[in-house]
């Protein structure tokens, strides 16, 4: 029997998973086994990790694995033989296993970057489910704390997309925790010479006014320089006495692309070609996070998100299970794409197209109604049942 391997259960693992699954059932082959090797059987809604009650955003997925015929391995992949076809793993005992594979979908997914800033280890991100509750954790305890500016003071390093959003959360988070009569101090520290520069002009009047609203600031032009366990040491001498420094900055595709014959893009993800099958690779396919993928004919590649991990993965699995059983394969297309800020208690921001344009018929409100909408249910995966959740894998099913 043939073998398709997927290391990962994120949002392009999933989908890897359901979309192979829905190529062999679709010509009625039984002759190919799918397998997904990752930490635990569950989707963690790692988009979600900014909000509060963290511990309830991951999803079971051994149901609908085995609702769909697909096996289960848990395990931590460390090592890609591309020659012998195989990977190895730690098990949940930590003894070391290895795994054959005919094709192999990498969908790993990213990890926030960590560069060697002096204390950084003592700042907290929202980077994984037990980092997330782990920050979650520290800022409830702040209320056991006496009061002062820096117990109310979070410095929040990185103004993308992920410091935006916990930033612009965390007014209400803190208020919740520590009394609304306190008045916490957000700060944002960034690069870019604008508020929200690494979003574009098209967005940023809504950043601002959102950061207005809530009282969030902008430290624009800035680094960070240290951490420590009182506050941040800013790359032009400024100080900020802060109990919470939060880590945002930048992301990198899981290490092991490092171990796959291909060129790799400044992130280290994997060029791949319009099947997504790494470049050069006979036999190594990548999707979500570790796939510098084109997504149009017009120079726009695919980005670190869920927005475009989903198709990725169910064009990956699809192509993978047909290059197996002689069928064509499917190019990867996503032209179409869209942006659903939240901007915590103010609202959210939607944009269409790479330049970030606000969709003028959508008002804040409307826009937090649509990202509330795709938090709790759009990014979830199927019920665990067979044909509803083969129909969903299908690679033609539009996702913006």
């Amino acid at each position: 029997m043939k073998h398709i391997l997927i290391i990962g259960a994120g949002f392009a693992g999933l989908w890897s998973a359901l979309g192979a699954a829905r190529q062999l059932d679709k010509h009625g082959r039984d002759d190919v086994q799918i397998t997904v090797l990752a930490p635990q059987a569950e989707l963690r809604i790692r988009p979600r990790f900014y909000e509060p009650d963290v511990h309830t955003m991951a999803a079971p997925l051994q149901a609908l694995f085995d609702a769909v015929n697909v096996r289960f391995v848990q395990g931590s992949a460390e090592h890609i033989d591309e020659a012998g076809k195989t990977v190895r793993y730690r098990d949940a005992d930590q003894q070391l296993e290895s795994l054959g594979y005919d094709r192999l979908i990498l969908a790993c997914g990213s990890q926030l970057n960590r560069p060697p800033v002096p204390g950084l280890e003592q700042a907290f991100d929202v980077d994984t489910l037990e980092s997330a509750a782990r920050l979650e954790t520290h800022l409830k305890a702040l209320a056991n704390q006496p009061d002062s500016p820096a117990r109310n003071t979070v410095v929040v390093a990185g103004g993308g997309f992920t410091g935006i959003e916990t930033a612009t959360e965390m007014p209400a988070r803190l208020r919740a925790i520590l009394g609304q009569g306190v008045n916490p101090r957000v700060v944002v520290i960034d690069r870019g010479a604008q508020i929200g520069a690494a979003l574009g002009d098209g967005i940023r009047p809504a950043i601002e006014q959102a950061s207005e609203a809530l009282g969030v600031e902008w430290l624009c032009g800035a680094t960070v320089a240290a951490v420590d366990g009182n506050g941040v040491e800013l790359c032009n001498g400024m100080r900020i006495e802060a109990s919470t420094v939060i880590w945002t900055v930048g992301f990198m595709a899981n290490a092991l692309t490092a171990q796959v014959n291909g060129e790799r893009d400044r992130q280290g993800r994997l060029h791949v070609d319009g099947h997504l099958k790494v470049k050069g690779s006979e036999a190594v396919y990548a999707a979500g996070d570790v796939a510098y993928a084109p997504c149009d004919e017009v120079g726009n590649f695919a980005v670190m998100s869920c927005q475009h991990a989903i198709p990725l993965g169910r064009y990956a699995g699809n192509n993978a299970a047909a290059e197996l059983i002689g069928e064509a394969p499917m190019t990867y297309s996503q032209p179409k794409y869209v942006t659903c800020l939240d901007l915590g208690a103010w609202g959210a921001v939607y944009t269409e197209g790479w330049d970030r344009k606000v969709s003028p018929p959508t008002d804040k409100t409307e826009a937090k109604a649509l990202k509330q909408q795709i938090n709790s249910v759009w990014i979830y995966p199927p019920a665990p049942e067979r044909a509803s959740a083969l129909a969903a894998a299908d690679p033609l099913i539009p996702v913006a």
